[in-house]
């Protein structure tokens, strides 16, 4: 089973480099597709909108699904619509054309990161688990790294519709995950009814929620609500619910969520705030500041098999306490020398993506071990659903934050007054994450056994 299990990790990390590279591309051909088909950029952002709205209840989607149907049916079922639609926008005419295939992509890729957290889970024992999730966080980082590389390289020598094709590479590992996947007995029979309406109500309240932040609507925020009351009586009332309400009485597992969802928000400050200072701070160009943050992409990427490796022989709370340890650090040192010789910021970066990349192993591996197989699919896609909406929500809070500006200096050690709102923004995170990591050691590692105890007997 360990051999299995390292060969389909294996191969999820390539695939992961894919999903991860396609995801990222368009976000750099806005602009080129707003003048293309004259359209305003809002517009045109749809593009990526749609791409995330549907990936982050696809993710979820899926895990349900794996309690119905065997993850070798789901993976080729995934695929092969991530290939069609990266045709379709391949021979795409029109925009409304390019939508469609990409929002057929986003249909086709969630189902990635949905087997990603679950391969983990099915083929190694909780002790060395760590080691698995550290492969897959090795494709994810990769493909983030690569991705603007390769964006570049193929819009400087082909029309922007040739990004669609990269995801057709995924086409090559499909054997593979159909060869080494095992035919697994189903947890749920086939002749239960699949919940669509808690589902759909489901999607609904995250869609109207994402629209509020996006938009700063309230109607938008109005109708999450009304929709989040829906669904929560759908869960409660249906034979067989969309979601199981015991999911949510598992403290452990919805305290765990509830602090991957705030760390995973306090994070996502440094990809999104980076370019900005960078820009505005440094006044570096655009490829320039692609090439600063290649190292931090490239250094994350090289340790992630390393971090893994260490959840595993030192326990997810050893791993929690240096990434914890690398991010405070990381937001401290950029509050006080933003503005500062450009080289500090970029090891100051590495030490943050480090400690990212690091976190997202140990909380996954800790949600992980509070759920039983029966609930594992459902309970991990939830738990990647909400990492894609704190992302939303945490760039369009920083986006506003940094539109208001800063009247006064909270770091006193700060001496480049030009970097004044970034600075207040990395010190208030020092802060948000000294929280975040007092809390999880009090939840998680005063009940280290409890919870090994509860993941061996289920």
């Amino acid at each position: 089973m360990n051999s299995t299990g390292e060969k389909l990790t294996r191969i999820m990390a390539f695939t992961l480099i894919i999903s991860a590279m396609s995801g990222l591309m368009f976000m750099f051909v806005l602009p080129q597709m707003s003048k293309e088909f004259h359209l305003s950029m809002a517009q045109t952002s749809w593009m990526t909108t749609s791409y995330s709205l549907i990936y982050a209840l696809g993710t979820v989607t899926y895990g349900k699904l794996t309690e119905r149907f065997q993850l070798k049916s789901l993976i080729t079922f995934g695929i092969l619509v991530f290939a069609i639609g990266s045709l379709i926008g391949l021979i795409s005419t029109t925009f409304a054309m390019a939508i469609v295939g990409r929002c057929l992509q986003s249909v086709g890729a969630s189902v990635i990161p949905a087997t990603a957290m679950l391969i983990p889970i099915r083929y190694f024992t909780p002790e060395t688990r760590g080691k698995a999730m550290g492969m897959t966080a090795l494709g994810l980082a990769v493909g983030s790294a690569i991705g603007p590389v390769v964006t570049s390289f193929i819009v400087s020598v082909a029309h922007w519709r040739w990004l669609f094709a990269v995801p057709l590479l995924s086409l090559i590992v499909l054997p593979f995950f159909r060869k080494y996947l095992a035919d697994e007995p189903k947890t749920v029979a086939t002749s239960t009814s699949f919940d669509g309406l808690g589902g759909g109500l489901l999607g609904a309240t995250v869609t109207l929620f994402m629209l509020g932040i996006t938009n700063g609507t309230g109607w938008y925020f109005i109708g999450s609500l009304i929709t989040l009351v829906l669904f929560i009586i759908r869960i409660r009332t249906a034979t067989a619910p969309f979601i199981q309400p015991i999911l949510f009485r598992n403290k452990k597992y919805t305290l765990g969520i509830t602090l991957a969802f705030l760390a995973s928000g306090s994070v996502a400050s440094l990809y999104f705030l980076s370019p900005l200072f960078l820009s505005s701070v440094y006044h570096l160009p655009a490829n320039m500041i692609g090439f600063s943050m290649v190292p931090a992409a490239v250094v994350s990427a090289l340790v992630s098999r390393k971090a893994g490796s260490l959840a595993d022989s030192k326990g997810d709370a050893y791993l929690f306490k240096i990434a914890a340890s690398l991010l405070i650090s990381s937001f401290l040192l950029l509050s006080t020398f933003i503005g500062s010789f450009i080289l500090l910021i970029v090891l100051f970066l590495i030490a943050g993506n480090v400690g990212q990349t690091s976190l997202q192993l140990a909380m996954n591996n800790t949600i992980s071990k509070t759920l039983d197989k029966q609930h594992a699919g459902v309970g991990m896609g939830m738990l990647a659903m909400l990492n894609f909406i704190v992302q939303g929500v945490a760039t369009t809070l920083y986006g506003k934050w940094i539109d208001q500006g800063a009247s006064t200096q909270w770091n006193p050690f700060l001496t480049h007054l030009q970097g004044t709102i970034f600075s207040n923004i990395f010190l208030v995170l020092v802060g948000v994450f000294l929280l975040i990591s007092i809390s999880y050691f009090l939840l998680f590692t005063n009940r280290k056994k409890t919870v090994q105890m509860q993941s061996l007997h289920s």
